[in-house]
Formats: structure tokens, C-alpha cells, sequence
């Protein structure tokens, strides 16, 4: 009876993994963002946690489609080589069942509570995540991380168009905050790992390109990046708070960025980008819900 038991914990946690959690409630925090930003502090409750929970199955179910995908990739990588479908814990039918059911209840809910643009949105974002860049641009290309980042970036303009259902000024600049965000979110990662990638034949930036170039697109998308938080205070949408917040957390940003180009340890510098890049989006999606 022990055992059974044993085994069925252990079958909950591998399904679990297989959705993420960690990415799931990154993106949990920018929905909040993105939904307290169009509120303007007159929060409706019960739309905002059916919007987060449809949301975050939708991200589930993208995570599961491309755990699925990627196995054969993650079994030559050291960070993912344990992962549940590497290792046979869950069955590849298990899996898309899983994915699938994870999908059309996220979307059930955003379709119930919220409106038509914001569950076309989220699905316009699923299908980027799990077809465009999981199946093509991944494999195949260095601007495999564009197309990551433009799926990355619609869970909070999901979260601000279920408040506004309208794509004004406002869902445009949270757009191309995330966007420009993950692009050396992302490459922190890519060189931190550049082994990993190399070894799975994963054609990112830094393997293809070399990590000196890697430094300078980094250094132009952090720029871009506070450049694009600025806009929100520019255009009435946040106020001298955020302004100042996102001022100071950009600009120790963008002085790291600028360290890296004389970085004795490119790896350790790389960590330090990846750690930072994930305070500054959490001091945003702070500074933009008060």
C-alpha cells in the first residue's frame, strides 16, 4: 500500500514538472502587472483570479507541449536531462492528454470571464510558444529567442485586455517591455549554458555568434528595455514612483550589461544578468500595480 502510494506521489510531482511551475508563476506575476496597470486601483476580484488561473493553464499546457517536443533535446542537455518524459515517468500520450486538457480549460475560463480579444490573444500566444517557436524557430534559427519573447510577453497584455478589452497604448508598451525584457533574460541564460546548447546543436545567439556580440545585442536590449518602461510614465500610465523605481533598477541593469564586455568569468557575469534580469521584472511588475 506504501509503494502504491509512493507512486502515485511520485506520478503528481512528474506531471507537475512537466507544466513548469517556475515559468508558470513568473508569468502569474506579470498578468497581475499587466491587470493592475489597466485597472487604475479599482480592482475586480473575481476577474483578475479567473484571469490569472486561465492564463497560467494556458501557459501549463504551452510548457507540457514543448517538454514534449523537446525531449529529444533535453535528453543531451545536463539541465533538463531528468526531466519526466526523458525518463519515460510519463507516457508521450499521457503527456499531450495532459497538455491538451491544461489548454482548453484556460481557455474555457478566459472565455467565460473575460472577452473575445483577450482569449484570441492568449491564443495567438500559445500558438507562437508551441508551433512557431518550439517546432520551427528553436531548431533552426538564432532568432529562435525573438519569437520566444513575443510569446513570453502576451500573458500580461492577456492580463491587461481582460480589464480594458482594448488594444491601446498602454497594451502596445506592456508588449514591447516584456519583449525587450527576455531578449537578455534570455541570452544570460544561452551563455551561462552555452555548452548545453552547443552539445544539443540548439543555434542561439552566443554559440553561432559568439558571446562579444552576445554582450553588445544584451547591452542594446536593456537599453531599449528602459527606454520602453519609461514610455508607460511618458504616456500617462504610471506615475513618478514607477518612473524613479524603474530608472534606478534599469540603470544598475544597464551597468552590469556594460561589466560584462570586461567580465574575467563570462558565465558568472551571465548568472548575474539571469539572477538581476529576474529583480528588475519582479521591482516592475511591483512598481506598476500601486
Amino acid at each position: 500500500m506504501r509503494d502504491i502510494f509512493q507512486s502515485k506521489t511520485f506520478l503528481i510531482k512528474d506531471y507537475y514538472s512537466l507544466a513548469k511551475p517556475g515559468i508558470i508563476y513568473g508569468n502569474a506575476i506579470t498578468v497581475v502587472a499587466g491587470f493592475m496597470l489597466a485597472v487604475k486601483g479599482h480592482i475586480d476580484w473575481l476577474l483578475l483570479i479567473t484571469t490569472l488561473v486561465g492564463v497560467s493553464l494556458v501557459v501549463a499546457s504551452g510548457c507540457v507541449f514543448n517538454n514534449f517536443i523537446d525531449r529529444d533535446i533535453d535528453a543531451s542537455m545536463e539541465r533538463t536531462k531528468n526531466r519526466a518524459l526523458v525518463k519515460g515517468a510519463v507516457s508521450l500520450r499521457g503527456a499531450l492528454v495532459y497538455g491538451t486538457i491544461l489548454g482548453f480549460t484556460g481557455i474555457a475560463i478566459l472565455a467565460f470571464c473575460t472577452n473575445v480579444l483577450t482569449v484570441a490573444t492568449a491564443l495567438a500566444g500559445l500558438f507562437v510558444y508551441v508551433v512557431v517557436y518550439s517546432l520551427w524557430f528553436k531548431r533552426r534559427s538564432i532568432h529562435g529567442t525573438i519569437i520566444g519573447s513575443i510569446s513570453g510577453a502576451v500573458p500580461p497584455v492577456v492580463g491587461y485586455l481582460a480589464v480594458s478589452n482594448n488594444i491601446d497604448t498602454g497594451a502596445i508598451i506592456l508588449f514591447f517591455i516584456l519583449a525587450l525584457w527576455q531578449m537578455p533574460h534570455s541570452f544570460a541564460i544561452a551563455i551561462y549554458r552555452i555548452d548545453d546548447y552547443i552539445k544539443a546543436g540548439i543555434p542561439v545567439l552566443p554559440a553561432k555568434k559568439g558571446i562579444l556580440v552576445t554582450k553588445i545585442q544584451m547591452l542594446i536590449y536593456v537599453a531599449l528595455f528602459v527606454i520602453a518602461t519609461f514610455a508607460l510614465a511618458v504616456f500617462g500610465y504610471a506615475g513618478y514612483a514607477y518612473f524613479f523605481t524603474m530608472a534606478l533598477f534599469g540603470t544598475l541593469w544597464f551597468g552590469l550589461s556594460v561589466r560584462g564586455f570586461w567580465a574575467t568569468d563570462d558565465k558568472l557575469w551571465a548568472r548575474n544578468m539571469f539572477i538581476y534580469s529576474i529583480g528588475v521584472i519582479a521591482a516592475f511588475a511591483t512598481a506598476v500595480s500601486f
